[in-house]
């Protein structure tokens, strides 16, 4: 059974969430944890808050054991566009963009062998 959690409105880039979302994508929970403390990134802090929602939920309605639990799908999409404005020389003016990033991830069982 899925278990899906998802985070939006992220004030990161896409793109630098996506550079911590590509360690664990696949890894058993335990390994992805793991990798989220030791990455040393801005974004793993708020991954590794995502990941252990999506494990309580599967704990808490599923009764799944955390340690049969394994990160199946993790997507990184761009949210929406804050536009800002910084002055620059002789009265013009240069735009800011700040993004935004919306996370889901999907933990699954694993199946025994």
């Amino acid at each position: 059974m899925e278990v899906k959690a998802s985070l939006k409105y992220l004030h990161i880039a896409p793109r630098k969430v996506r550079s911590v979302g590509n360690l664990i994508r696949g890894k058993d929970v335990r390994g992805a944890e793991w990798e989220l403390k030791n990455a040393g990134r801005r974004a793993s802090g708020a991954l590794l808050k995502l990941l252990s929602s999506a494990v309580a939920d599967a704990r808490h309605n599923f009764n799944h054991e955390k340690k049969d639990l394994y990160v199946s799908r993790i997507t990184m999409n761009p949210g929406p566009v804050l536009k800002r404005m910084m002055p620059r020389a002789c009265g013009r003016a240069a735009r800011i963009r700040k993004r935004t990033t919306h996370v889901e991830i999907v933990l699954d069982v694993r199946e025994k062998r």
